[in-house]
């Protein structure tokens, strides 16, 4: 078996943590201590984010689009092949080692998405770009840590506690959508969203394009 060769550590902004990326032949990790948060080799629940919320929004006119985590660039990449010209896609991410592994060692990933001119990256935790502005977004597509569950990084808790999803409410135009991916279902998220005031569903999606480990995504609309 290959084995797997360490390229690079960055800090995590905050709390002090590390992501490590890592390789395999032509497979990537980026891990979080023991916990990996993502392999290119499953992208399918990532680029599943995308298509739903366009499915969701992808008509409005000039449709705006908050991605929180850059990662691999799966869920931007499907954004940008999914949403028109006119569209326009903000991407928050936190540690900038990551955007410059996308530019890096990550670039095939990421196939140039980083330079598509309806994108603008914006370096910073995602939910200070909640927070800036109100009725901002047609959809907020939140893939950050392993989800409500499953934390890393103890500050991404505010996303998910009841001052968190309310911000994201504020942000949200009406009819706009705030996307959750989860590595595992977590009943009491459900009941938190729904008491926030969405409308949610609860939809299992497979790590790998219909086959896999069933990861979640929460579809929440603001009414």
């Amino acid at each position: 078996m290959i084995p797997w060769q360490h390229l690079d550590t960055a800090k995590v902004p905050g709390d002090g943590g590390e992501l490590k990326l890592m390789r395999r032949g032509t497979e990537y990790s980026i891990m979080a201590g023991p916990i990996e948060l993502m392999n290119s080799r499953l992208s399918g629940s990532e680029e599943a984010m995308a298509t739903l919320a366009f499915e969701r929004i992808g008509k409005r006119p000039r449709a705006r689009v908050l991605i929180g985590g850059l990662g691999m660039g799966f869920t931007l990449r499907a954004a940008l092949a999914a949403f028109g010209t006119d569209a326009r896609i903000v991407v928050a991410e936190l540690v900038p080692a990551v955007v410059e592994w996308a530019r890096g060692p990550l670039s095939e990933l990421h196939a140039g998405g980083l330079d598509d001119p309806r994108v603008t990256l914006r370096l910073g935790d995602v939910g200070e770009a909640i927070g800036a502005e109100a009725a901002a977004y047609d959809a907020i597509l939140l893939d950050v840590d392993n989800g409500p569950g499953g934390l890393s990084r103890r500050e991404n808790d505010g996303l998910y506690v009841p001052a968190g999803l309310a911000a994201a409410k504020r942000a949200l135009r009406p009819g706009g959508v705030l996307e959750v991916w989860s590595s595992t279902r977590d009943n009491g998220f459900t009941t938190r969203l729904k008491r926030a005031g969405y409308a949610v569903e609860e939809i299992g999606v497979r790590a790998h394009k219909g086959r896999g480990a069933r990861h979640v995504i929460w579809m929440a609309t603001r009414p």
